[in-house]
């Protein structure tokens, strides 16, 4: 069986691109193999640089396989009439391509039919590829895409070459205007001229190695020994582990080799988040450390070459990272000759969003809700200085008009609070205060992704919720809340951050409450009048943050669906304690007696909904006269005195031991569906034992709905 070969290969493909395009053209070729019968079941595998994105399959079928099918017609009624063919009969010999003579008759449920056996014949592997790859290409998604010939031909960057082959043979493929051939490109620099591929598979990964060309896993390696390598000839030194700058400088080299550099030691008076910032983002550099973890006057820059003998790249890189930290000294210097109180008038130029006004207002808005949220959590006991959180919230945007966060913007809040910690904000006001203040403001961003920390303390908790809650509930007022995968103003990832702050520091408040007070900060000014009135703004935000808490329990803390579920349908308003019933319920989902109450409470919901259906309605108090057998005495009897305790174990947040109690009910649930019939003919005697069922479903509802809990081959 041949291996099959496909490179497309084009200019300098965006790093932050390539592993998802990868990824999906992988995907992309497997499905077309399995869809058109060509897979026997050979893994996949992908190559890609800045410059190619390849796939190979190891071994394809050469052709399909011919496939028989028997095709059924009309009834022989209708296919002949006093035993002569019918143009009925004439029409289905043509369509499958017999004579009539060669036509079955099989016998159905609904008649004898007239028949026919068909083979296709299978098509050949390179035709079918030669077909469909270029529509496979086309869809591969791309957040910015060009062209360069046609509007209708559409590519990240201008296809350059393509290589498509069966083994030896080369598939006559064309894409954009390219056509196919056996023949690659390698290193831009290190290599000259086309590399020719002798034959899909192994040959073709040792054919691009020879042109200077190394898979992703090879460059990762290659750079990792080299990092490493570099950095001990620095007595106690060590590179800062860096996985998301590991991943870019991979996907900007084809052939990687590290240059050691140095820096003038007295640019390490300037905060450590402004020189890493300069390095790591701007210049794709990774930090060198020493052994108490301070930076060191070092860098560690990835090359696409095989090596810098003479220094002189060395010397380049020094050269320019020593102009970006000279223009971040002197933005640091000038950004001192007005404090950040001064700044705050300054914002009124600053635009937040054209409909929802500057910075200024923005900030008014949240230092209202910020000290709504510090008085409410005052009130239920958590220790907060709503002083310190008053001023964080009136100064955390203005590093918005300082030149260091103009330049590097990804800097934005830590130069706040870095400024914060070194300018006299109020005059008398102690130190330990003002580091409490300028830590609130550094952390204001804070998490930015779920991998990235929570703010430290808790008034640089409530600032950050307050910033981000003002953001999601004017963008849903304006109707523009995320659809699909668009998100243009990362509304997911800051509510996943509300989410995750309330989950993580046990903040109790109220999603509901939060978003009303964030909505009421915008009564009486000018974005309101632009609010739409086409959506219901509190039911939309209700929506979505539920989503976003049952990512947030699924995804980060890793709870079954079918307990997120039954959680949530108990209630999303209160984050902490939906985590606190979901942490219970997954202790106890697997145990006997809990699957048992989960199969019963699916049982009781279905006979509530049939009879209501019916138009059936149980009765809105239990009828102690009314019960007739001792299952459902037994059942009633139980059911006040444990709804009770539960009650109780619900307000303390024992979630365990209410689970527990609830689990004693096994017994007297068994003996009443195995004794008592519900839906008798009596109707006050039917309406009465639906009522007892309803409250049983209402009374212990409140933790979890269990009858969404998934049992085993049970319903």
């Amino acid at each position: 069986m041949p291996a099959f070969l496909l490179e497309i290969g084009c200019e300098e493909i965006p790093a932050r691109m390539i592993a998802a395009a990868s990824e999906e053209l992988k995907k992309r070729v497997n499905d077309l193999l399995v869809r058109e019968h060509l897979s026997v079941g050979g893994e996949v595998s992908s190559l890609d640089t800045p410059r190619r994105l390849a796939v190979l399959a190891p071994d394809i079928s050469a052709t399909q396989p011919d496939v028989t099918e028997e095709l059924t017609g009309p009834a022989v009624a209708i296919a002949f009439k006093d035993g002569q063919p019918t143009p009925a009969a004439h029409a289905f010999a043509k369509k499958v391509g017999l004579d009539i003579s060669r036509l079955n008759r099989i016998s159905t449920a609904k008649g004898e039919y007239i028949a026919a056996k068909t083979t296709k014949k299978g098509r050949v592997a390179s035709e079918i590829l030669s077909e469909l790859l270029p529509t496979e290409l086309a869809g591969i998604y791309w957040p910015k895409s060009m062209y360069w010939r046609k509007a209708s031909e559409r590519f990240v960057r201008p296809v350059r070459w393509l290589v498509a082959m069966l083994d030896e043979e080369v598939i006559a493929l064309e894409f954009d205007g390219v056509r196919a051939s056996d023949r690659s490109r390698g290193h831009r620099i290190l290599s000259h001229g086309e590399v020719r591929i002798p034959k899909a598979g192994v040959p073709y990964v040792e054919a691009l190695e020879t042109a200077k060309v190394l898979g992703r896993e090879v460059r990762e390696q290659k750079i990792r020994k080299q990092l490493d390598a570099a950095t001990r000839t620095i007595s106690g030194a060590r590179w800062r582990e860096d996985k998301e700058l590991l991943e870019t400088v991979v996907n900007l080299t084809e052939f990687p080799s590290v240059t050691l550099g140095n820096f003038e030691p007295e640019f390490l008076q300037l905060p450590e988040e402004v020189l890493v910032t300069v390095m790591r983002d701007h210049q794709k550099y990774f930090a060198i450390e020493s052994s108490d973890g301070k930076l060191a006057p070092h860098f560690l820059a990835v090359l696409n070459t095989d090596g810098d003998p003479d220094g002189l790249i060395r010397h380049g890189h020094e050269r320019v990272l020593r102009a970006r930290f000279n223009d971040a000294r002197f933005f640091w210097q000038t950004d001192q000759k007005h404090s950040l109180r001064e700044r705050l008038e300054m914002l009124r130029h600053v635009t937040f969003q054209k409909d929802l006004g500057s910075y200024h207002e923005k900030t008014l808005r949240v230092q209202r809700l910020a000290s709504w949220l510090s008085e409410v959590l005052r009130q239920n006991g958590v220790a907060v200085r709503p002083g310190v959180v008053h001023k964080a919230a009136c100064l955390a945007k203005a590093d918005l008009t300082t030149e260091l966060v103009k330049e590097f913007t990804e800097l934005q809040g830590i130069v706040g609070g870095l400024y914060a910690r070194v300018q006299e904000l109020d005059e008398g006001l102690p130190e330990a205060t003002r580091f409490a203040i300028a830590d609130a403001i550094y952390d204001q961003y804070k998490p930015e992704s779920m991998e990235d920390s929570i703010p430290r303390t808790t008034e640089g908790a409530i600032l950050s919720i307050a910033d981000k809650a003002d953001t999601i509930a004017g963008m849903f007022a304006l109707g523009m809340q995320p659809t699909g995968s668009k998100d243009p103003f990362a509304l997911r990832r800051q509510a996943n951050g509300v989410i995750r702050i309330i989950a993580e520091k046990k903040l109790p408040l109220r999603i509901h409450q939060l978003f009303q007070d964030a909505r009421e900060s915008y009564r009486g000014t000018e974005a309101e009048k632009r609010f739409s009135t086409k959506i219901d703004h509190g039911k939309a935000i209700a929506e979505f943050v539920r989503e976003r808490l049952e990512f947030y329990l699924r995804d980060a803390l890793g709870f079954k669906y079918d307990v997120v579920n039954a959680v949530l349908a108990a209630g999303s308003d209160d984050v902490v304690d939906a985590v606190a019933r979901a942490a219970a319920l997954s202790s106890v989902r697997s145990t006997a007696d809990f699957e048992a109450i989960s199969i019963a409470f699916k049982r009781m919901k279905n006979i509530l909904r049939q009879a209501r259906e019916a138009g059936k309605q149980p009765s809105t108090t239990i009828n102690a006269t009314a019960i007739k057998e001792d299952a459902e005495r037994a059942l009633a009897g139980v059911l006040p005195e444990t709804a009770k305790k539960v009650e109780a174990l619900r307000g303390a947040r024992d979630y365990d031991t209410a689970l527990s109690e609830i689990a004693k009910l096994r017994p007297a649930i068994d003996q009443f569906f195995d004794q008592v019939m519900v839906m008798v003919d009596d109707e006050n005697l039917r309406a009465n034992r639906l009522g007892l069922l309803e409250t049983l479903t209402r009374e212990f509802s409140t933790i979890a709905d269990f009858s969404e809990i998934v049992t085993e081959g049970k319903s």
